[in-house]
Protein backbone atom coordinates (compact mmCIF):
# COMPACT_ATOMS: atom_id res chain seq x y z
CA UNK A 1 0.00 0.00 0.00
CA UNK A 2 1.90 3.04 -1.25
CA UNK A 3 1.75 6.59 0.06
CA UNK A 4 0.98 7.73 -3.46
CA UNK A 5 -2.08 5.49 -3.72
CA UNK A 6 -3.32 6.58 -0.29
CA UNK A 7 -2.85 10.23 -1.23
CA UNK A 8 -4.87 9.73 -4.41
CA UNK A 9 -7.71 8.16 -2.46
CA UNK A 10 -7.74 11.03 0.04
CA UNK A 11 -7.65 13.66 -2.73
CA UNK A 12 -10.49 12.01 -4.65
CA UNK A 13 -12.66 11.81 -1.55
CA UNK A 14 -12.06 15.49 -0.76
CA UNK A 15 -13.36 16.29 -4.24
CA UNK A 16 -16.52 14.15 -4.08
CA UNK A 17 -17.37 14.58 -0.39
CA UNK A 18 -19.28 17.88 -0.86
CA UNK A 19 -21.43 16.19 -3.52
CA UNK A 20 -22.06 13.14 -1.34
CA UNK A 21 -22.97 15.25 1.68
CA UNK A 22 -25.31 17.35 -0.46
CA UNK A 23 -27.35 14.21 -1.16
CA UNK A 24 -29.50 12.48 1.42
CA UNK A 25 -27.46 9.98 3.40
CA UNK A 26 -28.80 6.76 1.88
CA UNK A 27 -28.50 8.02 -1.70
CA UNK A 28 -24.93 9.09 -0.95
CA UNK A 29 -24.18 5.64 0.43
CA UNK A 30 -25.44 3.95 -2.73
CA UNK A 31 -23.42 6.33 -4.92
CA UNK A 32 -20.23 5.75 -2.92
CA UNK A 33 -20.88 2.03 -3.11
CA UNK A 34 -21.17 2.16 -6.89
CA UNK A 35 -17.88 4.06 -7.11
CA UNK A 36 -16.19 1.41 -4.99
CA UNK A 37 -17.70 -1.32 -7.17
CA UNK A 38 -16.08 0.28 -10.21
CA UNK A 39 -12.77 0.45 -8.34
CA UNK A 40 -12.99 -3.08 -6.92
CA UNK A 41 -10.93 -4.77 -9.69
CA UNK A 42 -8.06 -2.37 -8.96
CA UNK A 43 -8.47 -2.56 -5.19
CA UNK A 44 -8.59 -6.36 -5.35
CA UNK A 45 -4.97 -6.41 -6.55
CA UNK A 46 -3.78 -4.62 -3.42
CA UNK A 47 -3.20 -6.11 -0.01
CA UNK A 48 -4.14 -4.76 3.39
CA UNK A 49 -1.84 -2.44 5.28
CA UNK A 50 0.35 -4.59 7.49
CA UNK A 51 3.41 -4.51 9.71
CA UNK A 52 4.96 -6.64 12.42
CA UNK A 53 3.58 -4.24 15.06
CA UNK A 54 -0.01 -4.46 13.82
CA UNK A 55 -0.28 -8.07 12.68
CA UNK A 56 -1.88 -10.57 15.06
CA UNK A 57 -3.44 -14.03 15.12
CA UNK A 58 -6.85 -14.62 16.70
CA UNK A 59 -9.10 -17.70 16.45
CA UNK A 60 -6.64 -19.26 14.02
CA UNK A 61 -7.01 -16.29 11.66
CA UNK A 62 -4.29 -13.81 10.71
CA UNK A 63 -5.30 -10.14 10.81
CA UNK A 64 -2.80 -7.92 8.94
CA UNK A 65 -3.90 -5.00 11.12
CA UNK A 66 -6.64 -4.46 13.72
CA UNK A 67 -8.79 -2.01 11.70
CA UNK A 68 -11.94 -3.60 10.28
CA UNK A 69 -14.98 -2.45 8.36
CA UNK A 70 -18.04 -2.66 10.61
CA UNK A 71 -21.21 -4.46 9.63
CA UNK A 72 -23.79 -2.28 7.92
CA UNK A 73 -21.69 -0.92 5.09
CA UNK A 74 -21.46 -3.98 2.83
CA UNK A 75 -24.81 -5.50 3.76
CA UNK A 76 -25.05 -7.99 0.90
CA UNK A 77 -21.38 -8.97 0.58
CA UNK A 78 -21.11 -7.20 -2.76
CA UNK A 79 -17.57 -5.81 -2.39
CA UNK A 80 -15.61 -8.45 -0.48
CA UNK A 81 -12.47 -7.90 -2.61
CA UNK A 82 -12.41 -4.12 -2.18
CA UNK A 83 -11.78 -3.73 1.53
CA UNK A 84 -8.20 -5.03 1.75
CA UNK A 85 -7.27 -2.61 -1.04
CA UNK A 86 -8.39 0.31 1.14
CA UNK A 87 -6.11 -0.91 3.92
CA UNK A 88 -8.58 -2.75 6.14
CA UNK A 89 -7.24 -5.72 8.08
CA UNK A 90 -10.60 -7.49 7.90
CA UNK A 91 -14.22 -6.77 7.00
CA UNK A 92 -17.52 -7.75 8.55
CA UNK A 93 -20.28 -8.23 5.97
CA UNK A 94 -24.01 -7.91 6.72
CA UNK A 95 -26.17 -7.77 8.71
CA UNK A 96 -27.72 -10.61 6.69
CA UNK A 97 -31.01 -12.30 7.57
CA UNK A 98 -32.39 -15.69 6.55
CA UNK A 99 -35.11 -14.03 4.47
CA UNK A 100 -34.69 -11.10 2.09
CA UNK A 101 -36.33 -7.96 3.47
CA UNK A 102 -36.61 -4.30 2.43
CA UNK A 103 -35.99 -2.80 5.87
CA UNK A 104 -37.82 0.17 7.31
CA UNK A 105 -39.46 2.95 5.25
CA UNK A 106 -37.27 5.77 3.93
CA UNK A 107 -35.84 8.16 4.95
CA UNK A 108 -33.96 6.04 7.45
CA UNK A 109 -30.40 7.43 7.67
CA UNK A 110 -29.73 10.93 9.03
CA UNK A 111 -26.46 12.84 9.31
CA UNK A 112 -25.71 14.98 12.34
CA UNK A 113 -22.69 16.62 10.75
CA UNK A 114 -21.94 19.07 13.57
CA UNK A 115 -21.75 16.09 15.96
CA UNK A 116 -19.89 13.78 13.52
CA UNK A 117 -22.71 11.30 14.00
CA UNK A 118 -25.36 9.29 12.19
CA UNK A 119 -28.78 8.03 13.16
CA UNK A 120 -30.01 5.01 11.24
CA UNK A 121 -33.14 2.92 11.39
CA UNK A 122 -32.45 0.79 8.33
CA UNK A 123 -33.89 -2.39 9.81
CA UNK A 124 -31.56 -5.02 8.30
CA UNK A 125 -32.41 -4.27 4.68
CA UNK A 126 -30.70 -7.04 2.66
CA UNK A 127 -31.26 -9.56 -0.10
CA UNK A 128 -31.17 -12.57 2.21
CA UNK A 129 -28.74 -15.33 3.15
CA UNK A 130 -29.03 -17.36 -0.05
CA UNK A 131 -28.18 -14.33 -2.21
CA UNK A 132 -25.05 -13.50 -0.19
CA UNK A 133 -23.98 -17.14 -0.05
CA UNK A 134 -24.23 -17.49 -3.82
CA UNK A 135 -22.06 -14.42 -4.29
CA UNK A 136 -19.45 -15.51 -1.74
CA UNK A 137 -19.32 -19.02 -3.18
CA UNK A 138 -17.81 -17.51 -6.32
CA UNK A 139 -15.01 -15.90 -4.30
CA UNK A 140 -11.94 -18.11 -4.38
CA UNK A 141 -10.11 -18.42 -1.07
CA UNK A 142 -6.99 -17.09 -2.77
CA UNK A 143 -8.87 -13.85 -3.42
CA UNK A 144 -9.41 -13.32 0.30
CA UNK A 145 -6.51 -11.14 1.34
CA UNK A 146 -8.16 -10.52 4.72
CA UNK A 147 -10.57 -12.39 7.03
CA UNK A 148 -14.23 -11.85 6.13
CA UNK A 149 -16.74 -12.06 8.96
CA UNK A 150 -20.49 -12.33 8.46
CA UNK A 151 -22.96 -10.63 10.78
CA UNK A 152 -26.33 -12.42 11.04
CA UNK A 153 -29.64 -11.15 12.38
CA UNK A 154 -33.27 -12.13 12.88
CA UNK A 155 -35.69 -11.65 9.99
CA UNK A 156 -38.28 -9.03 10.84
CA UNK A 157 -41.22 -11.33 10.05
CA UNK A 158 -39.94 -14.01 12.42
CA UNK A 159 -41.61 -13.93 15.86
CA UNK A 160 -39.31 -14.00 18.86
CA UNK A 161 -40.34 -17.56 19.75
CA UNK A 162 -38.98 -18.75 16.37
CA UNK A 163 -35.82 -16.64 16.46
CA UNK A 164 -33.49 -19.57 17.16
CA UNK A 165 -34.66 -21.45 14.07
CA UNK A 166 -34.28 -18.28 12.00
CA UNK A 167 -30.67 -17.71 13.12
CA UNK A 168 -29.88 -21.39 12.60
CA UNK A 169 -31.06 -21.21 9.00
CA UNK A 170 -28.97 -18.10 8.41
CA UNK A 171 -25.95 -19.76 10.01
CA UNK A 172 -26.42 -22.95 7.96
CA UNK A 173 -26.40 -21.03 4.68
CA UNK A 174 -23.64 -18.53 5.46
CA UNK A 175 -21.18 -20.14 7.87
CA UNK A 176 -19.37 -22.15 5.15
CA UNK A 177 -18.44 -18.86 3.49
CA UNK A 178 -17.43 -16.95 6.64
CA UNK A 179 -14.12 -16.72 8.44
CA UNK A 180 -16.07 -15.83 11.59
CA UNK A 181 -19.73 -15.26 12.46
CA UNK A 182 -21.25 -12.48 14.58
CA UNK A 183 -24.69 -12.95 16.12
CA UNK A 184 -26.44 -9.57 16.08
CA UNK A 185 -28.92 -9.43 18.96
CA UNK A 186 -28.51 -5.72 19.66
CA UNK A 187 -29.78 -3.58 16.79
CA UNK A 188 -32.46 -1.18 18.04
CA UNK A 189 -34.20 -1.18 14.65
CA UNK A 190 -35.82 -4.64 14.65
CA UNK A 191 -38.69 -4.88 17.17
CA UNK A 192 -37.91 -7.29 20.00
CA UNK A 193 -34.38 -8.08 18.84
CA UNK A 194 -32.66 -6.73 21.95
CA UNK A 195 -34.74 -9.12 24.07
CA UNK A 196 -32.42 -11.83 22.73
CA UNK A 197 -29.60 -10.35 24.85
CA UNK A 198 -31.43 -11.65 27.92
CA UNK A 199 -29.81 -14.63 29.61
CA UNK A 200 -32.40 -17.26 28.73
CA UNK A 201 -32.86 -16.26 25.09
CA UNK A 202 -29.12 -15.80 24.57
CA UNK A 203 -28.35 -19.17 26.15
CA UNK A 204 -30.84 -20.97 23.89
CA UNK A 205 -29.55 -19.20 20.80
CA UNK A 206 -25.86 -19.78 21.50
CA UNK A 207 -26.42 -23.42 22.48
CA UNK A 208 -28.20 -24.12 19.19
CA UNK A 209 -25.63 -22.32 17.04
CA UNK A 210 -22.71 -23.96 18.80
CA UNK A 211 -24.30 -27.36 18.12
CA UNK A 212 -24.55 -26.46 14.43
CA UNK A 213 -21.03 -25.05 14.53
CA UNK A 214 -19.64 -28.31 15.88
CA UNK A 215 -21.05 -30.16 12.86
CA UNK A 216 -19.09 -28.09 10.35
CA UNK A 217 -15.93 -29.62 8.90
CA UNK A 218 -14.16 -26.67 10.52
CA UNK A 219 -15.98 -24.70 13.23
CA UNK A 220 -16.21 -20.94 12.86
CA UNK A 221 -15.33 -18.42 15.57
CA UNK A 222 -18.69 -17.31 16.97
CA UNK A 223 -19.06 -13.82 18.46
CA UNK A 224 -22.02 -11.87 19.88
CA UNK A 225 -22.66 -8.18 19.20
CA UNK A 226 -24.01 -6.38 22.27
CA UNK A 227 -25.74 -3.07 22.90
CA UNK A 228 -24.08 -0.15 24.69
CA UNK A 229 -27.38 0.49 26.48
CA UNK A 230 -27.39 -2.62 28.70
CA UNK A 231 -27.57 -2.22 32.47
CA UNK A 232 -24.41 -3.50 34.14
CA UNK A 233 -26.13 -6.55 35.64
CA UNK A 234 -27.53 -7.50 32.23
CA UNK A 235 -24.14 -7.00 30.60
CA UNK A 236 -22.50 -9.18 33.25
CA UNK A 237 -25.09 -11.92 32.70
CA UNK A 238 -24.58 -11.78 28.92
CA UNK A 239 -20.79 -11.97 29.21
CA UNK A 240 -21.04 -14.90 31.63
CA UNK A 241 -23.44 -16.72 29.28
CA UNK A 242 -21.22 -16.17 26.24
CA UNK A 243 -18.17 -17.39 28.12
CA UNK A 244 -19.97 -20.43 29.58
CA UNK A 245 -21.19 -21.47 26.13
CA UNK A 246 -17.74 -21.19 24.55
CA UNK A 247 -18.37 -18.00 22.62
CA UNK A 248 -15.22 -16.76 20.94
CA UNK A 249 -15.69 -13.06 21.56
CA UNK A 250 -17.89 -10.00 21.83
CA UNK A 251 -18.42 -7.07 19.49
CA UNK A 252 -18.82 -3.96 21.64
CA UNK A 253 -20.85 -2.15 20.64
CA UNK A 254 -23.88 -1.64 18.44
CA UNK A 255 -25.57 1.77 18.11
CA UNK A 256 -27.31 3.48 21.03
CA UNK A 257 -30.84 4.79 21.48
CA UNK A 258 -29.63 7.40 23.97
CA UNK A 259 -29.94 11.04 22.91
CA UNK A 260 -28.39 12.69 25.97
CA UNK A 261 -25.01 12.07 24.33
CA UNK A 262 -25.80 14.74 21.74
CA UNK A 263 -25.04 18.44 22.17
CA UNK A 264 -28.22 19.11 20.19
CA UNK A 265 -30.66 16.29 21.00
CA UNK A 266 -33.05 15.08 18.34
CA UNK A 267 -36.23 13.04 18.52
CA UNK A 268 -35.34 11.15 15.31
CA UNK A 269 -35.74 7.43 16.00
CA UNK A 270 -33.01 4.90 15.35
CA UNK A 271 -29.53 3.92 16.45
CA UNK A 272 -26.98 6.68 17.08
CA UNK A 273 -23.38 6.10 15.96
CA UNK A 274 -20.27 8.19 15.59
CA UNK A 275 -18.32 10.50 17.88
CA UNK A 276 -21.04 10.82 20.58
CA UNK A 277 -20.94 7.06 21.10
CA UNK A 278 -17.17 6.88 21.62
CA UNK A 279 -16.96 7.08 25.41
CA UNK A 280 -19.97 4.83 26.03
CA UNK A 281 -18.60 2.20 23.64
CA UNK A 282 -15.15 2.39 25.23
CA UNK A 283 -16.71 1.99 28.68
CA UNK A 284 -18.50 -1.14 27.46
CA UNK A 285 -15.28 -2.54 25.99
CA UNK A 286 -13.51 -1.96 29.31
CA UNK A 287 -16.36 -3.52 31.29
CA UNK A 288 -16.48 -6.62 29.07
CA UNK A 289 -12.71 -7.02 29.45
CA UNK A 290 -13.05 -6.76 33.22
CA UNK A 291 -16.03 -9.12 33.43
CA UNK A 292 -14.33 -11.78 31.31
CA UNK A 293 -10.93 -11.36 32.89
CA UNK A 294 -9.55 -10.77 29.42
CA UNK A 295 -10.52 -14.30 28.36
CA UNK A 296 -12.94 -13.16 25.63
CA UNK A 297 -11.56 -11.38 22.58
CA UNK A 298 -13.29 -8.05 21.99
CA UNK A 299 -13.92 -6.14 18.78
CA UNK A 300 -14.26 -2.48 19.77
CA UNK A 301 -16.67 -0.33 17.75
CA UNK A 302 -18.02 3.17 18.22
CA UNK A 303 -16.73 6.67 17.57
CA UNK A 304 -13.30 5.87 16.09
CA UNK A 305 -12.15 8.87 14.05
CA UNK A 306 -8.45 9.07 14.96
CA UNK A 307 -5.54 6.86 15.97
CA UNK A 308 -5.98 8.16 19.52
CA UNK A 309 -9.60 6.96 19.52
CA UNK A 310 -8.45 3.56 18.25
CA UNK A 311 -5.64 3.29 20.78
CA UNK A 312 -8.02 4.15 23.61
CA UNK A 313 -10.21 1.15 22.75
CA UNK A 314 -7.22 -1.15 22.48
CA UNK A 315 -6.02 -0.07 25.90
CA UNK A 316 -9.55 -0.57 27.25
CA UNK A 317 -9.44 -4.21 26.17
CA UNK A 318 -10.25 -4.52 22.46
CA UNK A 319 -8.00 -6.71 20.31
CA UNK A 320 -9.65 -5.64 17.06
CA UNK A 321 -11.47 -2.47 16.02
CA UNK A 322 -14.14 -1.50 13.50
CA UNK A 323 -15.16 1.75 11.84
CA UNK A 324 -18.31 2.84 10.05
CA UNK A 325 -19.37 6.42 10.78
CA UNK A 326 -15.77 7.61 10.95
CA UNK A 327 -15.18 6.00 7.56
CA UNK A 328 -18.04 8.03 6.11
CA UNK A 329 -16.90 11.35 7.61
CA UNK A 330 -13.13 10.88 7.28
CA UNK A 331 -13.12 9.06 3.96
CA UNK A 332 -11.49 5.93 2.56
CA UNK A 333 -7.98 6.86 3.67
CA UNK A 334 -9.07 6.37 7.30
CA UNK A 335 -7.95 2.70 7.69
CA UNK A 336 -4.38 3.48 6.64
CA UNK A 337 -4.33 6.74 8.65
CA UNK A 338 -5.38 4.77 11.73
CA UNK A 339 -2.77 2.07 11.12
CA UNK A 340 0.06 4.54 10.75
CA UNK A 341 -1.09 6.47 13.78
CA UNK A 342 -1.27 3.29 15.87
CA UNK A 343 2.27 2.39 14.86
CA UNK A 344 3.46 5.79 16.08
CA UNK A 345 1.58 5.45 19.38
CA UNK A 346 2.89 1.94 20.00
CA UNK A 347 6.44 3.09 19.30
CA UNK A 348 5.97 6.10 21.60
CA UNK A 349 4.92 3.81 24.44
CA UNK A 350 7.65 1.24 23.82
CA UNK A 351 5.24 -1.50 22.76
CA UNK A 352 6.36 -3.85 20.03
CA UNK A 353 2.93 -5.18 19.08
CA UNK A 354 -0.74 -4.29 19.27
CA UNK A 355 -1.30 -7.20 21.65
CA UNK A 356 1.03 -5.51 24.16
CA UNK A 357 -1.40 -2.58 24.45
CA UNK A 358 -4.63 -4.56 24.80
CA UNK A 359 -6.26 -4.02 28.18
CA UNK A 360 -3.47 -1.90 29.70
CA UNK A 361 -6.03 0.67 30.90
CA UNK A 362 -8.75 -1.79 31.85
Amino acid sequence: MTSEFTSRIASLYRLVRPLLFHLDAETAHHLAFRLLAVAQPVLARRHAYSSAALRQDLWGLTFPNPIGLAAGFDKDARLPRAWAGLGFGYAELGTITAQAQPGNPQPRIFRLASERALINRLGFNNAGAADAAARLSRLDRAQRHIPLGINIGKSRITPIERAVADYRECFRVLAPHADYIVINVSSPNTPGLRDLQGQQHLSELLTALQDDNARLPQRRPLLVKLSPDMADDDLAAAVATIEALRGDGIVATNTTVRRDLLAQPTAEAGGLSGAPLRDLATHTVRRVHQLSGGRLAIIGVGGIFSAEDAYEKLRAGASLLQVYTGFIYQGPSLPIDLCRGLERLLQRDGKARVADAVGTDA
